[in-house]
């Protein structure tokens, strides 16, 4: 039997090594925060939990650093297993879910939290993000006296997305800084500039702000790639104020090199992407489309932002990507993805108008302008708060589909436009083209109603009036026309309307007419005319020879006739070496003339012989005897015919004819 293999002694167990001591895990810990290396502190946090599994102040170390990790799904993960009483993680979860863009979840779990200046600016960061700025600045304004960093960058930025700027310069003296004194807070304010329409100012300070942010992160050693990325909504708004100054050419090259270069952040570039599309228009419509798939979610076929873009963006910057798409879709003709996008809108931005637009654009495109007209038309009894876009939209929709009465009927709903003389001039079109003549004159009464009793300085009653009086002369209300002129001669002492008064009155009380014809001033030059004798005349006569452009000017008494200036005669020029004393024979009048136009022209005697058929005598004359006068006749007529094609045949056949002479030549040549 084979020996048995001797049984391997198995290794002494290791003694387990004591954990060190926990006061030596919480100094790691600190240097691993002091060191921003958050993974490794979650690491440590672990071993001392595995310790102490309730320490307090390892579990929030713990939860803080998963977040600095932008671990965000595992630190509510830890919140949900570690929230316990006396533990309260409610600020660090509402943090979280504001993260995930769950707003009204995050706003929910601060309610039970104290009311520091943590909470207050985490609650305005959720309000500003959820588009409610008015909350967002109230909140704002009660931090206005807390000693807070920074706070006057998130203020302005506030104000100015809350359609406040006008509010910055008095904000930023309460709080006494200067606008210089950040490269942030110079780019808000740049922001605000650019909201007041002060586009060159802005431009100043966003140069300011470039050259602060330099210098500011270089002294702090950041790579110069990171600072292109951090300065990068600086380049970006720098293009945009070009744009909104007219340089085109500058503002697309900006953009292009933002977009090329791909040293930006997302947002930024996303910004760069939908304004360089927006400059361009419908130039390159393949090329815009082919941008804006860079920023939608690779993992969905459908267009969609990707996530972390989607939340870097404001409401306003995600509605303008989505609606410049759409308009791209339109341009290309690809309606079936228009039309999928434009379903999902309004689920997206629940309170813009931007969604029923864009719907209505794309029944517009598909020919259905009626149901456009309806979907506006809901929409606009819906929400009568933001009526007026939507109004203005149907009516553009309508007279476009030759709808007037529908048209005249939207402008008629937006009350503070009703009375400009725009809209007015609008409405009274639009009601001519539906033939309601009477609604059209009663646009004109109420809008002089309303300017009659309006009491601004920039008063348009006459300018109404007088296109009222006009449209009543147009459909045959003399009447009502001279009334309206009248009432301008009185009030307003026009001269246009004291004419249209007398021709109107004319038409129908003579007497009157004349009466206001005494109002006229005397037109110079027509002093002495006699208008009796005028009228007598059967008019003037047209005189043989009389040049159009003479005036023939009256005297007037007591001045002399001013003598009309003589022209210089100018001595005719002759061609070289022409003696006018002796000029020769005048040349020949005909000379420009074809030969056989010419009056001299004899055309060359045919030769008869040359037409005779050889052969025997006898034949010959019988030919002739049968022919008659009648056949002499014909060959006469082709003969005439055929010479119009003589040149051209013999420039055909000519070496035929020239081997062969005609045997009429020779005889000739015999006798």
């Amino acid at each position: 039997m084979a020996p048995k293999p001797k049984e391997k002694q198995k290794p002494s167990p290791v003694p387990a090594q004591p954990p060190p001591p926990i006061e030596d895990l919480f100094d790691s810990l600190n240097k691993h925060i002091q060191r921003s290396e958050f993974e490794q502190a979650v690491k440590v946090a672990d071993q001392v939990l595995s310790i102490a599994p309730g320490d307090e102040d390892a579990i929030r170390c713990k939860v803080v650093a998963l977040i600095k990790a932008d671990s965000i799904d595992e630190a509510l993960s830890a919140i949900k297993v570690y929230q316990k009483p006396p533990l309260d993680f409610g600020f660090f979860k509402a943090y979280c879910l504001y993260r995930q863009n769950k707003l009204d979840e995050s706003l929910d779990s601060l309610k039970n939290q104290e009311r520091n200046s943590a909470a207050m600016l985490l609650e305005c960061q959720i309000l500003y993000r959820s588009g409610k700025m008015d909350a967002c600045m109230d909140i704002y304004q009660k931090l206005q006296k807390s000693k807070i960093d920074s706070l006057e960058i998130n203020y302005v930025a506030g104000l100015v997305a809350a359609g406040r700027a006008l509010e910055v310069q008095g904000v930023m003296e309460a709080l006494r800084v200067k606008a210089t004194s950040s490269f942030e807070l110079a780019f808000n304010t740049a922001c605000s500039l650019i909201e007041r329409n002060k586009y060159t100012d802005a431009e100043q300070l966003l140069l300011s702000a470039r050259r602060i942010g330099q210098e500011t992160l270089m002294e702090e050693n950041i790579p110069d790639d990171e600072i292109e990325i951090e300065l990068a909504p600086i380049a970006v708004q720098l293009a945009y104020v070009k744009q909104l100054l007219g340089h085109t050419q500058e503002t697309t090259a900006a953009y292009t090199d933002i977009i090329k270069r791909d040293l930006a952040d997302e947002s930024s570039l996303a910004v760069a992407v939908n304004n360089l599309i927006s400059v361009k228009g419908p130039k390159d419509v393949s090329d815009g489309l082919r941008k804006f798939d860079r920023l939608k979610d690779k993992e969905i076929q459908t267009f969609q932002l990707a996530r972390g873009l989607d939340l870097k963006l404001s409401p306003n910057q995600r509605e303008a990507i989505y609606s410049n798409r759409i308009l791209l879709l339109l341009h290309a003709n690809k309606m079936d993805q228009a039309r999928e996008l434009v379903a999902a809108l309004p689920e997206m931005f629940p309170d813009s108008v931007m969604p029923v637009l864009l719907q209505a654009a794309v029944l517009v495109r598909e020919n259905k302008a009626g149901k456009a007209e309806e979907i506006l038309g809901q929409f606009a009894e819906k929400f009568p708060e933001k009526s007026k876009v939507v109004l203005l939209a149907r009516a553009q929709v309508a007279a476009a589909a030759s709808h007037p009465q529908v048209a005249a009927e939207s402008l008629a709903k937006i009350p503070n436009i009703q009375h400009m003389p725009a809209t007015v001039a609008t409405l009274v079109s639009l009601k001519e083209r539906a033939g309601d003549i009477d609604g059209a004159a009663a646009v004109f009464d109420a809008a002089i109603k309303w300017w009659s009793n309006s009491m601004t300085e920039d008063n348009k009653l006459s300018v109404i009036m007088q296109e009222a009086a006009s449209f009543m002369l147009r459909h045959g209300r003399e009447k009502d026309a001279a009334q309206l002129f009248e009432e301008l001669v009185k009030s307003h002492g026009s001269v246009e309307a004291l004419v249209g008064l007398v021709t109107t009155v004319a038409r129908v009380d003579v007497s009157k007419a004349e009466a206001y014809e005494q109002k006229l001033k005397p037109l110079p030059g027509v002093k002495g005319v006699d208008v009796d004798s005028l009228e007598k005349t059967s008019g003037a006569k047209h005189v043989e020879g009389a040049s159009h452009d003479k005036v023939a000017e009256a005297p007037e008494e007591g001045k002399s006739k001013t003598k009309a200036k003589k022209k210089r005669k100018r001595k005719p020029k002759y061609p070289k070496g022409f003696d006018p004393a002796n000029p020769g024979p005048p040349p020949d009048p005909e000379r420009w003339l074809p030969k056989r136009e010419r009056s001299s022209y004899r055309p060359k005697r045919k030769d008869k012989r040359a037409a005779q058929v050889r052969g025997s005598q006898g034949a010959v004359v019988r030919e002739k005897h049968e022919a008659g006068p009648a056949g002499a006749s014909s060959s006469a007529a082709n003969s005439k015919s055929n010479q119009a094609t003589t040149s051209k045949g013999a420039s055909q056949n000519s070496s035929s004819e020239q081997s062969k002479p005609p045997r009429s030549s020779k005889k000739k040549s015999r006798n």
